[in-house]
């Protein structure tokens, strides 16, 4: 982190918000489940659909219903703004108001499942690495070349090349749906752990692209960016009222809700994950170039210290 914070820091911005909630319902006939896909799909007909949902919370606003038919069944995503809440139960609850509505104007629809697994919650999937979920955000950092070699011990064109083939190349040959980095991961559930997130919802918050360029001047300074789609994320509801979990967002000044700008909070913590991961991406990167990976592991690893202090001359000492 301190070679990003002597470098002019990183810059970070929110390019997408959208929860998401996806119920499946079912039709007569493929026919029918078109042509109750054509009524929904109308200007004028979203916003009745959007009036209902919008009805149902003071900060939940949906921005988007996308329509996917599979033989008589549709799959309706909703995806809305929820403020500073990570924002499941509001699209729960406004979805089904929603279903209801429709049935309404359709009474030979069925409603099969509040959630038909196009959410997608907590599970791998394409959708929300294509299409985002909650906080879509993107930040990069420029590390100059005399940080790289003289703090990271590596060279810049090093680290471009390992990116290139264990982050994309490597990635791809695994077939990851997401998976374009080191240790995103790592990150994400830390940080979710310590300001009361979900942690099941690592699954697809994780989901990174890190890039890496030569720049500047004979490309001898690194350029280092990280794309996170779907950061599923909230300062308010779940643990975030948990007193330890309440003090770490207190310390990152974005506990409870934004009173002049809501969702603000949720926003500005998304950046910090984006931040920290980028940070963490730099890390690990630049362990591998200089080939310091296992041998920092071994130097301080946990065991090591456990047996250390399982030793005679250690419990000679505690005895003294």
């Amino acid at each position: 982190m301190w070679c990003l914070q002597s470098s002019g820091g990183v810059h970070s911005c929110v390019v997408a918000d959208g929860m998401t909630r996806g119920p499946v319902v079912k039709f007569p006939s493929a026919t029918r489940a078109w042509e109750a896909k054509d009524w929904m799909s109308r200007e004028e007909n979203f916003r009745k659909i959007k009036q209902s949902f919008d009805s149902t919370s003071r900060f939940a606003r949906l921005n988007e219903l996308d329509i996917r038919v599979a033989a008589r069944y549709l799959y309706l995503r909703f995806v809305a703004e929820t403020g500073d809440a990570m924002g499941m139960n509001m699209l729960s609850k406004g979805s089904e108001i929603c279903l209801h509505y429709m049935r309404e104007v359709f009474p030979d629809m069925s409603i099969v499942s509040l959630s038909g697994n196009i959410c997608t919650d907590k599970k791998p999937s394409a959708v929300n690495w294509i299409q985002g979920r909650g906080k879509s955000v993107v930040c990069d950092a420029v590390v100059p070349g005399k940080v790289v070699t003289e703090v990271l011990k590596t060279t810049v064109a090093s680290l471009v090349e390992k990116n290139i083939s264990k982050n994309l190349v490597g990635s791809a040959m695994a077939g990851s749906i997401g998976g374009f980095n080191a240790q995103a991961a790592n990150i994400v559930t830390a940080i979710y752990i310590a300001t009361g997130q979900d942690p099941a919802q690592n699954v697809t918050s994780s989901n990174c692209l890190t890039l890496m360029e030569a720049t500047g001047e004979d490309g001898k300074d690194l350029y280092i960016s990280v794309t996170m789609p779907s950061i599923e994320i909230g300062t308010v509801g779940g643990g975030t009222v948990l007193s330890p979990q309440a003090s770490c967002l207190n310390l990152l000044g974005v506990k409870g809700a934004c009173s002049e700008n809501p969702g603000q909070n949720a926003k500005t913590l998304a950046r910090v994950v984006c931040a920290s991961v980028l940070a963490g991406e730099l890390s690990l990167m630049s362990a591998l170039a200089a080939g310091d990976l296992v041998r920092s592991h071994l130097t301080h690893n946990r065991s090591q210290k456990s047996e250390d202090e399982s030793s005679p001359a250690h419990k000679k000492c505690c005895e003294v």
